[in-house]
């Protein structure tokens, strides 16, 4: 029982109860200590440990610390640290309670022994960075909170599905390498969805834009990171998920480059960069494993600096286009540079940690005979340094009218200043990426199976300075063509926020037709119509919302969709398994 109390999700867990009954400033100093804390446990708590127990007749491994899931647990304790004290002077206290707990609920995914364990954890992750969304209580967050939640919710009764069935067939709870299975091909589905494959992906940059800029970095750390690590620990070597990986490298790089919004941008990129640890994972080799690992790890690291640099420019201008922005280089020189360093990570320049990550990964493709896989993920990171390391910062910090004046006289937007605290958080993480770069020992001590590769060699050095040169002189030859442009790029999310839409709007007019009538009533509306606004109406006066609040329940028609599809599932679950 004594090693129960060094689990890592306690810390986070309880600061999350703490900063709802603390004054504001007490709960700032617990934000940034309980993940040290939580760094201090996971020190404490030795390979091997297990705590089980029994709950609801079942039999449960509440805590299971191997190598892999210790690797994600300090990643997860570091990340909750660096977004806690960057949101210092922007988060509420009910922001923060939704943030630990978010993170909290992450931990307990990674060191679940057992599927009921991780189920819980795992919902509670979910309605736990619902929040987080919903948080900014501005914009489009109320809408776009709910539909990430609704599709969380349609996940997460996928993976209880897939556990139920599981159980049934096999009379076992454990949470290890599943063998395929219509059980187990729900449960890869329900990780698939939250990892953001396509085209179950569209969740991620419809929501994170939406969230506060706090919310939004460690929206970035978990849910699709707690899905790689779900993938790793019980896909490992199905080989589908190879190409699904290339897809969503590709993929998430196109849209990227069409993006205008540097939020939307750089979550479209999340998505590209889950990729590469897909596809690791896939192949399955413990090479592999350890540069899906690697790279999550890292990709934590650059990725949360690059949404805490557009942040920072969110939070002192109030606009987040590049259309928008542009000429704010020497008003925000700082940001800048702590910006690049992330930008250079993640576009795998030698001495930063997206080289010494992601060329692990690519190794594990290489050694395993993937040699079409290993050309297409080159493609997609030729990608990654055209938009988040050359179109961003330039749009952003520069554009057209090039370094912009010292001085905000005379120019079209005010430019605010940065709280400290989001220059530390920037600091730590540029620190983390450039020591990791330098010294990969760091970084490769901590994976699941021993590193024996050197990342570092003549010819490895040589090929990517040499993408990257061609990169940069392509993006200076072309940049007319690849500037910020004020564009809606169509994706599969418009299947359930615009179709339904259109196809309402097409039926309306024959559902209102009716013979004309002579005299003052033909002025008067079709019965539909009436129906239509008197529900409009009761909607309206039942919510009682303030503008840009989430929408009521009632008035999602998803939400419906949800409860019957799980209905049915769960309906036809009953007929056929008995647990």
């Amino acid at each position: 029982m004594a090693d129960l109390l060094l689990h890592p999700a306690l810390p986070l867990l309880a600061a999350a109860l703490l900063c709802l009954v603390l004054p504001a400033r007490a709960g700032r100093v617990v934000v940034v200590v309980a993940p040290l804390v939580a760094l201090v446990q996971l020190s404490l708590l030795e390979p091997g440990t297990s705590v089980t127990g029994t709950w609801l007749d079942f039999d449960v491994e509440v805590l299971r610390a191997d190598r892999l899931a210790r690797a994600f647990g300090v990643i997860f304790a570091i990340a909750a640290g660096i977004a806690g004290t960057y949101g210092l002077r922007t988060q509420s206290p009910r922001e923060r309670t939704s943030a630990l707990t978010y993170a909290g609920a992450a931990m307990a995914v990674v060191f679940a022994g057992d599927l009921l364990t991780f189920f819980v954890a795992w919902e509670i992750k979910a309605i736990a960075s619902t929040f987080l969304v919903l948080q900014r209580r501005g914009g489009n967050s109320g809408r776009a909170g709910m539909r990430y939640l609704f599709v969380h919710v349609l996940g997460g009764k996928l993976l209880l599905a897939g556990v139920l069935w599981h159980l049934a067939e096999t009379g076992s709870l454990a949470f290890e390498s599943f063998a395929p299975s219509p059980a187990t091909v729900l449960i890869l589905l329900a990780c698939a969805l939250s990892a953001a494959i396509p085209p179950l992906h569209a969740w991620l940059p419809d929501a994170y834009p939406e969230a506060s800029i706090a919310g939004t970095v460690f929206l970035s750390a978990y849910t699709t990171k707690a899905a790689v690590y779900a993938l790793a620990r019980g896909f490992a070597g199905w080989e589908v998920l190879i190409w699904v990986g290339v897809v969503m490298a590709l993929y998430g790089v196109v849209y990227a480059v069409l993006e205008n919004d540097v939020r939307r941008l750089l979550g479209y990129h999340i998505i590209s960069q889950v990729g590469y640890m897909v596809a690791a994972v896939g192949i399955g080799t413990e090479l592999a494993i350890n540069g899906a690992t690697a790279h999550a790890f890292a990709h934590i690291l650059y990725k949360g600096l690059l949404l805490m640099g557009v942040g920072a420019v969110i939070h002192a201008t109030g606009r987040s286009k590049m259309t928008e922005l542009g000429g704010i280089a020497n008003r925000m020189r700082p940001v800048l540079a702590l910006y690049m360093v992330g930008a250079v990570s993640i576009s795998s320049f030698p001495l930063f940690s997206g080289f010494v990550s992601k060329e692990l990964a690519v190794q594990g493709a290489s050694a395993a005979g993937f040699g079409a896989a290993v050309v297409l993920l080159k493609v997609a990171s030729v990608g990654t340094f055209l938009h988040t390391g050359l179109k961003l910062p330039y749009g952003t910090w520069f554009g057209p009218q090039g370094p912009g004046p010292r001085t905000d006289a005379g120019q079209p937007f005010r430019v605010g200043p940065v709280p400290p605290s989001m220059y530390v958080a920037m600091a730590i993480s540029a620190a983390l990426n450039l020591a990791i770069g330098v010294r990969p020992a760091l970084l490769y001590q901590l994976m699941p199976f021993e590193v024996t590769y050197d990342v570092y060699t003549l010819g490895k050095v040589v090929e990517t300075s040499q993408i990257l040169l061609f990169t940069a002189l392509a993006s200076w030859l072309l940049l007319d063509r690849l500037g910020a442009k004020a564009m809606i790029s169509l994706d599969a999310d418009w299947f359930y926020r615009r179709l339904p839409r259109r196809m309402v709007e097409a039926r309306l007019p024959r559902l209102t037709r009716r013979a004309p009538v002579e005299g003052p009533v033909a002025d008067e509306p079709a019965p539909a119509g009436l129906l239509v606004r008197a529900r409009a109406l009761m909607l309206e006066r039942a919510a009682e919302r303030p503008p840009g609040a989430p929408p009521p329940v009632a008035a999602t028609w998803l939400l419906g969709t949800v409860i019957l599809g799980s209905g049915v599932l769960l309906l036809g679950l009953s007929l056929v398994v008995r647990v």
